[in-house]
């Protein structure tokens, strides 16, 4: 059933018709969606200057600093929004932290 206009529902409909609202089902996450796209910043990874130390990781309100074999490996662009938090933790100056060109 379609609605083109809100006075064409049905006013007789029992609230046992109605769908539930508000309930959680599983865990939030943003592994099932790219969340990425809105980013106006972008991180840059220089593998050369980090020293492995992870101080990034647990610092990244993403988890777009995937970690494989205690080694960082470069961001997940799919998640990451840019938001600047491992540029400001690292202290070898392994990111570098601007403007994405889109």
């Amino acid at each position: 059933m379609s609605f083109t206009k809100f006075e064409d529902i049905n006013e007789n409909i029992s609230w046992h018709d109605i769908t539930p609202g508000g309930e959680v089902y599983e865990g939030g996450t943003s592994r099932y969606f790219k969340t990425g796209e809105w980013r106006s910043m972008i991180p840059t990874f220089i593998a050369e200057k980090c020293k492995q130390c992870l101080l990034c990781v647990p610092v990244c309100p993403d988890s777009a600093i995937p970690v494989k074999d205690q080694k960082r490996l470069d961001f997940d662009f799919d998640h990451c929004k840019g938001c600047g938090v491992c540029y400001k933790v690292c202290p070898f100056g392994a990111i570098e932290f601007g403007v994405e060109e889109k």
